[in-house]
Protein backbone atom coordinates (compact mmCIF):
# COMPACT_ATOMS: atom_id res chain seq x y z
CA UNK A 1 0.00 0.00 0.00
CA UNK A 2 1.07 3.53 -0.73
CA UNK A 3 0.69 6.46 1.65
CA UNK A 4 -2.84 7.77 1.80
CA UNK A 5 -4.55 10.83 3.22
CA UNK A 6 -7.10 8.44 4.74
CA UNK A 7 -7.10 7.89 8.49
CA UNK A 8 -8.26 4.29 8.04
CA UNK A 9 -5.83 1.55 9.02
CA UNK A 10 -3.75 -0.08 6.31
CA UNK A 11 -5.62 -3.34 6.88
CA UNK A 12 -8.99 -1.63 6.37
CA UNK A 13 -7.73 0.23 3.30
CA UNK A 14 -6.44 -3.03 1.81
CA UNK A 15 -9.80 -4.75 2.32
CA UNK A 16 -11.72 -1.78 0.93
CA UNK A 17 -9.43 -1.59 -2.11
CA UNK A 18 -10.03 -5.28 -2.81
CA UNK A 19 -13.78 -4.64 -2.75
CA UNK A 20 -13.38 -1.60 -5.01
CA UNK A 21 -11.28 -3.52 -7.52
CA UNK A 22 -13.92 -6.27 -7.60
CA UNK A 23 -16.60 -3.70 -8.38
CA UNK A 24 -14.30 -2.03 -10.91
CA UNK A 25 -13.95 -5.33 -12.79
CA UNK A 26 -17.72 -5.81 -12.81
CA UNK A 27 -18.31 -2.20 -13.84
CA UNK A 28 -15.85 -2.31 -16.73
CA UNK A 29 -17.33 -5.60 -17.90
CA UNK A 30 -20.85 -4.20 -17.66
CA UNK A 31 -19.78 -1.11 -19.62
CA UNK A 32 -18.55 -3.28 -22.48
CA UNK A 33 -21.75 -5.32 -22.41
CA UNK A 34 -23.90 -2.19 -22.52
CA UNK A 35 -21.89 -1.01 -25.53
CA UNK A 36 -22.45 -4.35 -27.29
CA UNK A 37 -26.19 -3.88 -26.79
CA UNK A 38 -25.94 -0.26 -27.94
CA UNK A 39 -24.08 -1.18 -31.12
CA UNK A 40 -26.16 -4.20 -32.12
CA UNK A 41 -29.74 -3.34 -31.19
CA UNK A 42 -32.41 -3.72 -33.86
CA UNK A 43 -36.18 -3.41 -33.68
CA UNK A 44 -39.10 -1.05 -33.22
CA UNK A 45 -37.66 0.47 -30.02
CA UNK A 46 -34.24 1.18 -31.50
CA UNK A 47 -34.72 4.96 -31.56
CA UNK A 48 -35.46 5.08 -27.82
CA UNK A 49 -33.10 2.37 -26.59
CA UNK A 50 -29.97 3.16 -28.60
CA UNK A 51 -29.40 6.54 -26.90
CA UNK A 52 -30.62 5.22 -23.54
CA UNK A 53 -27.98 2.49 -23.59
CA UNK A 54 -25.34 5.11 -24.43
CA UNK A 55 -26.50 7.18 -21.44
CA UNK A 56 -26.09 4.11 -19.22
CA UNK A 57 -22.57 3.49 -20.58
CA UNK A 58 -21.43 7.08 -20.13
CA UNK A 59 -22.78 7.24 -16.58
CA UNK A 60 -21.16 3.94 -15.69
CA UNK A 61 -17.84 5.17 -17.07
CA UNK A 62 -17.96 8.09 -14.63
CA UNK A 63 -18.73 5.70 -11.76
CA UNK A 64 -15.96 3.24 -12.64
CA UNK A 65 -13.49 6.10 -12.79
CA UNK A 66 -14.55 7.23 -9.30
CA UNK A 67 -14.28 3.66 -7.98
CA UNK A 68 -10.77 3.27 -9.41
CA UNK A 69 -9.65 6.64 -8.09
CA UNK A 70 -11.00 5.83 -4.62
CA UNK A 71 -8.90 2.64 -4.54
CA UNK A 72 -5.81 4.64 -5.49
CA UNK A 73 -6.66 7.37 -2.97
CA UNK A 74 -6.67 4.69 -0.28
CA UNK A 75 -3.13 3.73 -1.27
CA UNK A 76 -3.87 0.75 -3.50
CA UNK A 77 -3.71 0.18 -7.22
CA UNK A 78 -6.67 0.06 -9.58
CA UNK A 79 -6.78 -2.94 -11.90
CA UNK A 80 -8.78 -2.51 -15.07
CA UNK A 81 -7.16 -4.03 -18.12
CA UNK A 82 -9.38 -6.11 -20.38
CA UNK A 83 -7.48 -9.27 -19.38
CA UNK A 84 -7.85 -8.54 -15.68
CA UNK A 85 -11.54 -7.78 -16.07
CA UNK A 86 -12.07 -11.02 -18.02
CA UNK A 87 -10.51 -12.96 -15.14
CA UNK A 88 -12.23 -11.15 -12.27
CA UNK A 89 -15.70 -10.05 -13.39
CA UNK A 90 -18.59 -11.86 -11.74
CA UNK A 91 -20.96 -11.04 -14.63
CA UNK A 92 -21.90 -13.69 -17.16
CA UNK A 93 -20.81 -13.26 -20.77
CA UNK A 94 -23.09 -11.29 -23.08
CA UNK A 95 -24.55 -13.35 -25.93
CA UNK A 96 -23.10 -11.62 -29.00
CA UNK A 97 -25.74 -12.98 -31.36
CA UNK A 98 -28.46 -10.90 -29.65
CA UNK A 99 -30.02 -8.21 -31.83
CA UNK A 100 -33.71 -7.80 -30.89
CA UNK A 101 -34.43 -4.70 -28.85
CA UNK A 102 -36.36 -6.32 -25.99
CA UNK A 103 -33.90 -9.22 -25.80
CA UNK A 104 -31.16 -6.65 -25.10
CA UNK A 105 -33.37 -5.04 -22.47
CA UNK A 106 -33.87 -8.39 -20.69
CA UNK A 107 -30.17 -9.19 -20.81
CA UNK A 108 -29.23 -5.80 -19.41
CA UNK A 109 -31.78 -6.12 -16.60
CA UNK A 110 -30.12 -9.40 -15.58
CA UNK A 111 -26.68 -7.83 -15.65
CA UNK A 112 -27.76 -4.68 -13.81
CA UNK A 113 -29.26 -6.88 -11.10
CA UNK A 114 -26.02 -8.88 -10.78
CA UNK A 115 -23.99 -5.65 -10.68
CA UNK A 116 -26.25 -4.33 -7.92
CA UNK A 117 -25.76 -7.50 -5.85
CA UNK A 118 -22.00 -7.00 -5.95
CA UNK A 119 -22.30 -3.30 -5.13
CA UNK A 120 -24.52 -3.97 -2.12
CA UNK A 121 -22.28 -6.75 -0.85
CA UNK A 122 -19.23 -4.50 -1.09
CA UNK A 123 -21.04 -1.57 0.48
CA UNK A 124 -22.07 -3.73 3.46
CA UNK A 125 -18.50 -4.98 3.94
CA UNK A 126 -17.08 -1.46 3.69
CA UNK A 127 -19.70 -0.08 6.04
CA UNK A 128 -18.38 -2.45 8.72
CA UNK A 129 -14.94 -0.85 8.28
CA UNK A 130 -16.39 2.63 8.94
CA UNK A 131 -15.47 4.11 5.55
CA UNK A 132 -18.42 6.40 5.02
CA UNK A 133 -16.87 8.04 1.96
CA UNK A 134 -16.63 4.78 0.04
CA UNK A 135 -20.07 3.75 1.27
CA UNK A 136 -21.44 7.03 -0.12
CA UNK A 137 -19.68 6.43 -3.44
CA UNK A 138 -21.19 2.95 -3.81
CA UNK A 139 -24.61 4.17 -2.67
CA UNK A 140 -24.60 6.70 -5.53
CA UNK A 141 -23.83 3.94 -8.04
CA UNK A 142 -26.56 1.76 -6.56
CA UNK A 143 -29.09 4.59 -6.81
CA UNK A 144 -28.30 5.16 -10.47
CA UNK A 145 -28.43 1.48 -11.39
CA UNK A 146 -31.65 0.87 -9.52
CA UNK A 147 -33.14 3.69 -11.60
CA UNK A 148 -31.65 2.27 -14.82
CA UNK A 149 -33.05 -1.15 -13.98
CA UNK A 150 -36.45 0.42 -13.39
CA UNK A 151 -36.31 2.12 -16.82
CA UNK A 152 -35.58 -1.21 -18.46
CA UNK A 153 -38.23 -3.09 -16.49
CA UNK A 154 -40.79 -0.43 -17.40
CA UNK A 155 -39.86 -0.98 -21.07
CA UNK A 156 -40.68 -4.66 -20.56
CA UNK A 157 -43.99 -3.77 -18.91
CA UNK A 158 -42.90 -5.12 -15.51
Amino acid sequence: MYRSPSTLSEKARTTIAEQLNARLADGLDLHSQIKVAHWNIKGPQFAALHPLFETFAVGLSVHTDAIAERAVTLGAKAYGTARHVALKSTLVEYPHETVKDLDHVRLLVERFDAFLVGLRTSRDAIEELNDGDTVDLLTAVIGDFEKHSWFLRATLGE
